[in-house]
C-alpha cells in the first residue's frame, strides 16, 4: 500500500498536470467509460461518499469526506485507489481542491476569453487559493483581486499568492461590488446560502465559476444570471441534483434541462457564447479519479 501526504500530491501533481488530467477524465465521461454511483450524503452533507470506476483500465477511487464549515480546514477527506494489484491512500482535502481548482481550469479554458487579464476570486476559504492558480496556468492574468468578509483573510491569501505569482498583481478587498464591476473571470468559492450579487453589476462580458453551493439550499448565484448566459455543469445529473442555484432556475423556469451543457460533451462540440457564461461544479467522482491515476503513474514513472 502507498500512502501520500498532502505535500505528495502537491509534488507529484501540480495545477497544470491535474488540469490535463481533469480534462481527459471528463472526455472520459462524455465517452461512457465511468461507472459513477450517485454521491452517498449523511447527516445533510456533513459526511459525503463519492466513487468511481474506470472501464477501461478495471480501476477505482473512492473518497470519504467530512465537511464542518465552522472549522478550519472545513473539508477533511480520504481518498483511496485501487488499479494494476496496487493500492493508493491519500490525503483528501488536498485532492479536493486539486481536483476543484483542476476542473474550473478546464472550464475557464473552454469558455472565458482568450486574452482575459484581471480575475476576482470571492471567498477566502481552503478552495480559494487552487482557483485561482487553475485561472493563472491557462489565461494570461495580470490581476487579482481577492474579496472576503474579513480584511486580514483576505490580504493573507492575497499575500500567499503574490509570493507564489511575483508578476501578477494581487489586490484585497472586501469591497465586493467593485470587485466584480470589471473582471474578465470571477470565481466564487463561498459556502452562500443566497446569491453573492445580481447580475446587474457584472459586466456584459464575464466568465462566472462557481463551485462553493454544493447543497440544494445553498446558493452563490443569482436567477437572473443565467437568463442570458452560457451554462455548463460537470454533469447534468448531478446539478439538478445539489446545485441550489441550478435546481432554482429550472423549478422557476429560468432554465430547462437542455439548456444546461454538460463539460465532457462541451470538450468535444464547443459552445460559441456572445455574452455571458457560467460553469458551474458540484463535484463527480472522475475528477477524484483523474487525480488519483495520476498519482499512481507518477509513483511509477
Amino acid at each position: 500500500m502507498i500512502v501520500l501526504s498532502a505535500e505528495d500530491v502537491r509534488r507529484a501533481v501540480p495545477m497544470r498536470a491535474a488540469i490535463d488530467a481533469v480534462r481527459d477524465g471528463f472526455r472520459e465521461l462524455a465517452a461512457g467509460n465511468f461507472v459513477l454511483p450517485p454521491r452517498q450524503i449523511f447527516g445533510d452533507g456533513a459526511v459525503l461518499v463519492m466513487s468511481a470506476y474506470h472501464s477501461p483500465t478495471g480501476t477505482a477511487v473512492v473518497k470519504k469526506i467530512g465537511i464542518a464549515l465552522d472549522q478550519v480546514p472545513a473539508i477533511r477527506a480520504t481518498v483511496v485507489w485501487t488499479g494494476d494489484g496496487e493500492q493508493l491512500v491519500a490525503e483528501g482535502s488536498s485532492i479536493t481542491t486539486l481536483r476543484t481548482g483542476a476542473v474550473v481550469g478546464v472550464a475557464t479554458d473552454l469558455l472565458a476569453a482568450a486574452d482575459a487579464a484581471r480575475l476576482t476570486v470571492i471567498g477566502t476559504g481552503a478552495q480559494s487559493a487552487d482557483q485561482v492558480r487553475a485561472v493563472l496556468a491557462v489565461r494570461p492574468i495580470t490581476e487579482v483581486t481577492v474579496t472576503g468578509r474579513s480584511a486580514d483573510r483576505a490580504a493573507a491569501l492575497a499575500q500567499t499568492l503574490a509570493a507564489e505569482f511575483p508578476d501578477v498583481g494581487f489586490t484585497p478587498t472586501t469591497d465586493l461590488d467593485a470587485s466584480i464591476a470589471t473582471p474578465d473571470i470571477i470565481c466564487c468559492a463561498t459556502s452562500s446560502s443566497t446569491p453573492l450579487f445580481t447580475a446587474d453589476a457584472l459586466p456584459e462580458r464575464v466568465h462566472v465559476n462557481a463551485i462553493g453551493a454544493f447543497r440544494p439550499t445553498m446558493r452563490e448565484l443569482p436567477r437572473d444570471l443565467f437568463t442570458n448566459s452560457t451554462v455548463v455543469v460537470d454533469q447534468r445529473e448531478a446539478a439538478l441534483e445539489e446545485s441550489g442555484e441550478i435546481i432554482d432556475a429550472v423549478t422557476s423556469g429560468t432554465l430547462t434541462e437542455p439548456d444546461l451543457i454538460e463539460l465532457g460533451p462541451a470538450l468535444t462540440n464547443p459552445p460559441h457564447p456572445h455574452g455571458r457564461t457560467v460553469f458551474k461544479s458540484v463535484g463527480v467522482g472522475c475528477q477524484d479519479w483523474s487525480i488519483a491515476a495520476a498519482l499512481a503513474h507518477a509513483q511509477t514513472s
